[in-house]
């Protein structure tokens, strides 16, 4: 299971941790807390759903207190029960509960979107199609929300504009048409990148198959019109389904035969999961 490197989430907590201290730090603690106290705290889970985050929550605190301890007992990625203790950390005490909020912030959050995808991935169990992601991400967000999906089951789509040729509608209202949308993207793009498109109807994918696009999105497709559209490219391109998947929808759009379901859901509305931290 793949994991983040440090070096890439720190910058986001300690932004996040310089939101919430502001310009004079904790107060509160500042206020109640010896300088020299330490503490002991213990997260658990208080609703069921798939973990994930719990390095940022163990960055947060290093961040406060570079001799803090802290020790995860699950795994990011694992499914917890209510409960279920997920972490244990002692530190400074002030440095604790400074960075409490943050830490409990990424958790919950990215916990949530881990959990909102499994469901999704339950949902297409015994078909070929995957659930991917969107960018419908938080801002600054997007590398910790992604590997939350990742960590659900889920699989992620491209994570910025740089990362794929995708000609989207207004690409081809702006083009003239899906073929010279694709012949101009095709001269343009180097061997190493790929090129989707996204079509509204049967006779636009038509004349996308025409073209060979490495992908073709379905954009709220019904239900026979993607098992229609299924038929007509016969295996030739990777077909992703899109608009209008919810959970009550997404077992019938994965049973017809679509390579790929992109959910924007997964990271614009998520409910971050129920997490607490207790001292001990």
């Amino acid at each position: 299971m793949d994991a983040l490197p440090d070096l890439l989430i720190e910058p986001i907590v300690r932004a996040a941790l310089t939101e919430d201290l502001g310009r004079a730090g904790d107060i509160t603690s500042l206020a109640c807390i010896p300088a020299e106290d330490r503490l002991s705290a213990v997260f658990a889970a208080r609703a069921p759903g798939v973990i994930a985050g719990l390095a940022c929550a163990r960055l947060a605190f290093a961040a406060l207190d570079p001799t803090a301890r802290f020790e995860a007992t699950v795994a990011d990625g694992a499914v917890a029960s209510p409960g279920v203790v997920l972490a244990r950390v002692e530190a400074n005490a002030r440095a604790l509960l400074s960075a409490e909020r943050v830490a409990l912030n990424l958790m919950g959050r990215l916990s949530g979107v881990a959990t909102l995808t499994a469901a999704y991935v339950a949902q297409t169990a015994g078909t070929r199609a995957r659930i991917i992601d969107t960018r419908k991400t938080t801002p600054g967000l997007r590398l910790l929300e992604k590997y939350a999906v990742r960590r659900g089951g889920g699989a992620n789509h491209r994570f910025g504009l740089d990362d794929a040729v995708l000609i989207k509608d207004n690409h081809v209202a702006a083009c003239g048409g899906v073929g010279r949308a694709l012949e101009r993207a095709r001269a343009w793009a180097g061997h190493m990148v790929k090129i989707e498109i996204e079509v509204d109807t049967l006779e636009q994918l038509r004349q996308a198959l025409d073209h060979a696009p490495d992908v073709i999105m379905l954009d709220n497709f019904s239900l026979p019109d993607l098992e229609a559209a299924v038929a007509l490219a016969a295996g030739r391109v990777t077909l992703e389904a899109s608009g209008g998947v919810n959970l009550a929808t997404v077992a019938a759009i994965a049973r017809t035969g679509v390579d790929l379901i992109s959910v924007g859901a997964l990271t614009h509305s998520a409910p971050v999961l129920d997490i607490g931290l207790d001292v001990v």
